[in-house]
């Protein structure tokens, strides 16, 4: 049965093999299932309810991925996105997280459309490469902000907008400590490092007194407190459109990058170069955010982890099936969620940013109308604590910035389209 539905002969795989890597991938990205719900958990949204919407979410969505498209991708609520959702999307712009699951689900019904209709090619090439590494590194410097933010090493000052915190305390010390070993872990090439190094900052705190011990595991939290409660009527609104564009491109880059990315590592792409199967791979994508949506959970997206699994020897879906079992496994650990404090998840949101902005390197320094945009674009996403915003004035700069230069054929009409469009909402619209 697992050969006629996986091919794993074809694919020079054996079921140990697939296991071993569908273990490797979900022990690479578990810390999702309790830095999720500390992140969304921000809005006022029920933990318990976020910790099972994660888990299930990642679980589908996976299970999409590994039974229709067969590939050893593993998908979960997105890093980013997550940190969009909470601190600017509900924070800053006041909306409610109702709404801010509407604007979620809409961009996966969005995206969803774009692959039946195969528009996503299209808009995936007509997005300048620079831009795509200043979003990319303006997320992870989002993070490294929230990140320092709830280790309490940043802290907002009247004079000078922010400015340091106690970092004699002994959160802030736990923080810096973690963030350390997780980086120190990952260089060895120590599998699961980011959730050791959330482990461990716990057990410290819990040596210290400073988390209580509420048991390892029980029935799994209700999740009617988030279940269907999108408010897709309220994410329709105009002023919520930037917000919808966010959610889609990044998700559409993420999806996009990590697919071949992860295709490439393990030689899974065609003669050409291509990915077989690509549609179900972003169908299966889409339907994970649509559905994670509904029950609760910011946008569920393909996780470059993956690769950890296929360097392990993944070649097939039965990976994803493997990491889609682990991840439903983790539906009775919530009282080991919820004793996890910020300042032990905030080393490996400051990680994770480590990694999105080295990007950086390939932008074309020389070119100052490629490397421009990429600055504007990465820069405005912390200093005005969202992801949209970034993208909006990063692509505004680059229209522009290319027009004045005469360099015309370096635009299409996708790039003037969004940029006309973010104009005309600066203008008139009010967040």
């Amino acid at each position: 049965m697992l050969e006629r539905l996986f091919q794993l002969k074809a694919h020079g795989t054996t079921v140990r093999r697939e296991v071993i890597a569908g273990i490797t991938t979900f022990l690479t990205m578990a810390y999702i299932i309790v830095v999720n719900p500390s992140i969304l958990s921000a809005t006022g949204m029920d933990f318990g309810a976020i910790f099972v919407a994660t888990c299930l979410a990642a679980a589908i969505g996976t299970l999409i991925m590994g039974l229709w498209a067969n590939y050893p991708i593993a998908l979960a609520p997105g890093m980013g996105l997550n940190a969009f959702f909470s601190f600017t999307v509900v924070g800053s712009m006041g909306y409610s997280w109702q709404v801010a699951l509407g604007a979620v689900f809409l961009s996966g019904v969005i995206f969803f459309l774009l692959s039946i209709f195969r528009v996503r090619e299209w808009i995936i090439n007509s997005i300048p490469m620079s831009l795509r590494f200043g979003i990319s590194a303006g997320i992870g410097f989002f993070l490294a902000l929230i990140a320092f933010k709830n280790a309490g090493v940043v802290v907002d000052d009247n004079a000078t907008l922010v400015s340091l915190g106690n970092i004699k305390s002994p959160e802030s010390l736990m923080f810096f400590g973690g963030f350390l070993l997780i980086c120190a872990l990952a260089y060895k090439r120590v599998i699961g490092a980011v959730m050791i190094g959330i482990i461990a900052i716990t057990l410290v705190a819990l040596t210290l007194g400073m988390v209580e011990y509420n048991g390892l595991a029980s029935a799994p939290p209700s999740l009617a407190p988030t279940f269907m409660q999108m408010d897709v009527a309220g994410a329709l609104e105009v002023g919520m459109i930037s917000v919808v564009f966010a959610f889609l491109f990044v998700d559409l880059f993420d999806t996009s990058g990590t697919l071949i990315g992860a295709a490439q590592r393990g030689g899974l792409l065609d003669e050409n170069g291509k990915l077989p199967r690509l549609g179900r791979a972003l169908m299966s994508d889409s339907v994970a955010t649509m559905s994670g949506a509904a029950m609760g959970t910011s946008t569920t997206t393909s996780y470059i982890e993956s690769t950890a699994g296929i360097s392990a020897g993944g070649r097939t879906g039965l990976t994803a099936v493997v990491v889609a079992l682990l991840f439903l496994a983790c539906l009775v650990l919530s009282p080991i969620a919820k004793i996890i404090p910020a300042y032990a998840t905030a080393p490996a949101l400051l990680y994770v940013a480590a990694l999105m902005t080295s990007g950086l390197k390939l932008i074309d320094w020389d070119d100052i109308t490629d490397a421009a945009p990429a600055v504007v674009t990465a820069l405005m996403m912390p200093l005005t604590f969202s992801i949209a915003n970034g993208i909006a004035l990063g692509f505004i700069t680059y229209a522009v910035l290319k027009a004045l230069s005469g360099r015309w054929s370096h635009l299409n009409a996708s790039i003037v389209i969004i940029a006309v469009v973010f104009i005309l909402k600066f203008l008139f619209l009010n967040e």
